[in-house]
């Protein structure tokens, strides 16, 4: 697979991410936010980052920092590998940014409910980068578009916040409002909001309207039927003992 360049620093402030741990989250995003554009800041980034490596102090201690920040930073991270992984591997032509198989809404999903708010804009920033600044979106449509996975979030956390919801599923009053709120109307919304504005914007022919909501929703439905119900059930006790776990849904 043939990866453009703005691919490959995608995946090399990740590989560097990991390697650093959280210390580097808040600079690391901001270098790989402006390299994507601008040559010569690359020759900068890679200099820093290996004196970071190398141990040398070139920021404050992110340490200090707020727990919720630094994994806001690492999500935005994560979905947008995950968002250009899904639309690089399996995309609706003629719809740029659209994936058959988007299998970063679940994930997105999963971490709105564990995360708050922060899970919430973590996808709208992931879908921007992943989704649409690598796939060459205009930034006007870009903001707009990428509404879309926000609306695919923060539907199911504000459903299960209003219904005070157990997010491990224990009931099938549980599983129902995620069935309705979780998988079915928040993917809906999601679909025609984004198959809406890439045809309002005539980068999709009206002709090929159906054929990119359909694509879109349910290839969400199917991905997040797999993956939501079973991270809810079996990984959010765990994730639950950590101290960047939101018990109050939202914040």
């Amino acid at each position: 697979m043939n990866l453009r360049r703005a691919d490959k620093n995608l995946f090399y402030f990740a590989a560097v991410m990991l390697y650093t741990k959280n210390v580097i989250y808040v600079y690391a995003i901001f270098i790989y936010v402006y390299s994507i554009t601008s040559t010569p800041f690359r020759g900068l980034a890679t200099s820093q980052l290996c004196h970071k490596i190398k141990g040398e102090s070139i920021i404050p201690d992110i340490e200090s920092v707020s727990t919720h920040l630094n994994i806001f930073l690492f999500l935005i991270l994560v979905n947008s590998l995950l968002s250009r992984f899904a639309v690089v591997t399996s995309p609706i032509s003629p719809a740029p940014g659209v994936s058959s198989m988007y299998f970063a809404v679940a994930f997105m999903i999963v971490f709105a409910l564990w995360y708050g708010i922060w899970g919430g804009l973590s996808a709208y920033l992931g879908c921007m980068i992943g989704a649409g600044i690598l796939a060459d979106m205009p930034l006007s449509l870009n903001v707009v578009w990428s509404l879309a996975d926000l609306w695919q979030v923060l539907i199911p956390l504000t459903a299960f916040a209003y219904f005070r919801v157990n997010i491990r599923l224990r009931t099938k009053r549980d599983m129902g409002i995620f069935l309705l709120f979780g998988c079915l109307l928040n993917n809906f919304i999601g679909a025609m909001w984004g198959a809406l504005m890439i045809v309002r914007e005539g980068m999709v022919p009206w002709t090929e309207f159906f054929v990119t909501f359909e694509g879109w929703f349910v290839g969400n439905v199917v991905t997040t039927l797999v993956i939501v119900p079973f991270c809810l059930k079996y990984i959010t006790p765990y994730i639950q003992q950590t101290k960047s776990y939101v018990h109050n849904y939202w914040i």
